[in-house]
């Protein structure tokens, strides 16, 4: 993306509607939907060993659309609905499923899905991205978490408490496959306007495709090379992931973090146990809350715009016997203002720490870039 082309962006935001959706009419009883979300991210690099923006083709990409997100929605009647989502900038398909939800009025609420959708392992893999607290995810979030897959899912939401369970197979995009389940249950003991603590634990079980494994991170950007790498394992059968979550929010203070705890079942061999987390800290100076339903925080923007200030830490370690995928931990303090409710501008200054065992020789290599990072994010 040519920085010309960020004032015809900020333009184009003017005049788009300030809603979360543009309505398209009732069809059939459906009441039809388009959303979409265009995001650019901006990089610099301040290398120490491997260099994070050079590619195989001689190229840096330290500037570039990060996602083109287009989606047709319907809802209704008699709880029934369906989304049909595509990233036309990644070329690869999102949520794409029909739902029917039942029960509510005071009791809980049922929602069975069949298509493809996020699997339930990790709140910041399930919360919208369009309201992320950082320009990148975690790097145990980007490494652990399932993402979306084709399979069939039953969710129960009784406000304070819910579950959810599903099988899943390949995705759509044909790209990633191993199928398996995932399990999750959360729990609010406090939930009031401005004042929620909720708890969660989530496992996923799935088979590797042709018995082949291999996990890494980037260094929290998402145009980065991998800094730390397992390399591809050749007998691991199965993977099953446990995580654990936690929020408190507290007025305009949002505290959130995850563990999560992988192991890999290897048919020569012992298993191969890999780990990560992240713990985070979000302020709104202006003295906002955030919402909270279906165990998931949601980021609420009045019409006068919202600013953020945040800081996270999180750490890898892909290392575990004679597999020396590296470890890798990581802050990052950032910046959100969302300008009107369909624009957003972000700023992320990361410092990270990594050490890694070099394949040729074995010799320790330890690595520390830091990173500015910069994101325009239009939605509607």
């Amino acid at each position: 993306m040519k920085l010309f082309m960020l004032p015809v962006i900020l333009g184009a935001a003017c005049c788009l509607p300030a809603r979360a959706e543009i309505p398209l009419g009732t069809v059939a009883g459906s009441d039809l939907a388009f959303e979409g979300m265009f995001q650019v991210d901006g990089y610099r690099f301040d290398n120490d060993v491997l260099d994070l923006d050079g590619r195989a083709d001689g190229r840096d990409r330290a500037t570039g659309v990060r996602r083109l997100e287009l989606v047709l929605k319907g809802s209704g009647p008699r709880g029934l609905s369906w989304v049909l989502g595509y990233d036309a900038e990644n070329e690869s398909y999102l949520d794409n499923n029909l739902s029917w939800s039942f029960g509510g009025d005071g009791a809980a609420t049922h929602t069975l899905l069949v298509g493809q959708s996020k699997q339930p392992n990790s709140m910041e893999e399930l919360s919208s991205s369009r309201n992320n607290d950082f320009i990148a995810k975690a790097a145990a979030t980007g490494t652990y978490a399932v993402g979306r897959r084709l399979g069939a899912s039953w969710s129960y939401d009784a406000g304070s408490h819910g579950a959810t369970a599903g099988w899943f197979g390949r995705n759509l995009d044909n790209e990633v496959h191993g199928a398996g389940y995932g399990l999750r249950t959360w729990w609010a003991p406090v939930k009031g306007d401005g004042r929620v603590l909720h708890l969660g634990l989530s496992h996923v079980g799935r088979d590797t495709e042709d018995d082949r494994l291999r996990l890494r991170a980037r260094p929290n950007a998402d145009f980065a090379q991998r800094l730390v790498d397992s390399g591809t394992l050749s007998d691991v059968d199965r993977l099953a992931t446990t995580g654990v979550e936690a929020l408190w929010i507290g007025g305009p203070l949002k505290l959130q973090g995850e563990y999560f705890r992988a192991s890999g079942d290897r048919t020569g061999s012992g298993s191969y146990d890999t780990g990560g987390g992240y713990a985070s800290v979000l302020w709104n100076p202006g003295g906002e809350t955030w919402g909270y339903r279906g165990g998931l925080p949601r980021t609420r923007v009045g019409d006068a715009g919202l600013w953020q200030l945040g800081l996270r830490y999180d750490q890898i370690d892909l290392d575990d016997g004679a597999v020396r995928g590296g470890r890798m931990e990581a802050w990052t303090v950032g910046m959100n203002w969302y300008w009107r409710k369909n624009a957003k501008l972000m700023l992320n200054y990361v410092d990270v720490a990594s050490r890694r065992t070099d394949a040729a020789s074995g010799a320790m290599i330890d690595d520390d870039p830091s990173i500015i990072e910069a994101r325009l994010q239009l939605h509607w």
